[in-house]
């Protein structure tokens, strides 16, 4: 009797070891399950690119291009405003036989132009019964510096007049200029020098000047 409630007791001891070691192995898939999940979360972490830098770096690109646009100065801002001026300008009639006075509107941006501006106008008269004396000669450059203006000009053959269209043309030339105040003296060059007379007919005073 007592060799079966040993042998019973054994029996009932080895069922309940061999049942803790079954449960065992069932624990250990979870366990591995679990760590493959989380290596598996890492790696689609890593792949994943981070956005951060990159809207830093076009956030401060688009704020570095506002402040471009904000802080560029207007090109246009510095350029002279358009001027314009009535003046006088002197020609010859048809026959050469007197200076006729006519005015003509200029425009210049700056106040050195308007010197150009003026000699252009002794060029070109616009009317046909006011015939120009300086229509065929050249300006080759014009300074007007502290009150002296100086003239550098080319004169072709075609461009010589006579005694009197000379005298006219230097007339011309100076009550068109000397009208400007600021102008007090006017030296003409031909071809850069000084010559004795414009055309070979009057002499020609190095410089001209205000009367």
């Amino acid at each position: 009797m007592n060799k079966k409630l040993l042998s019973a007791a054994l029996l009932a001891m080895v069922m309940v070891v061999g049942a803790g070691c079954g449960q065992k192995p069932t624990a250990a898939p979870a366990l591995q399950e679990t760590a493959q999940n989380q290596n598996e979360q890492s790696d689609v972490n890593a792949a994943q690119p981070d956005d951060s830098n990159g809207s830093d770096a076009a956030q401060g690109e688009d704020t570095a291009n506002t402040n471009n646009q904000v802080d560029k100065p207007d090109q246009k801002a510095d350029e002279p405003a358009d001027q314009k001026q009535t003046i006088e300008v002197y020609y010859t009639d048809p026959q050469e036989m007197e200076l006729k006075k006519s005015e003509k509107e200029i425009h210049f941006k700056k106040d050195s132009d308007k010197y150009q501006e003026a000699f252009k106008a002794l060029q070109d008269s616009g009317n046909s019964e006011l015939i120009p004396l300086w229509g065929k000669i050249e300006l080759k450059s014009m300074e007007v510096k502290d009150g002296a203006m100086t003239l550098d000009i080319h004169m072709p053959d075609e461009a010589r007049l006579g005694a009197g269209g000379e005298q006219f043309a230097l007339d011309a030339l100076s009550q068109t200029m000397f009208q400007f105040k600021e102008v007090q003296t006017i030296e003409l060059l031909v071809d850069g020098q000084q010559v004795e007379s414009l055309m070979g007919h009057v002499d020609l005073d190095h410089p001209m000047t205000r009367n």
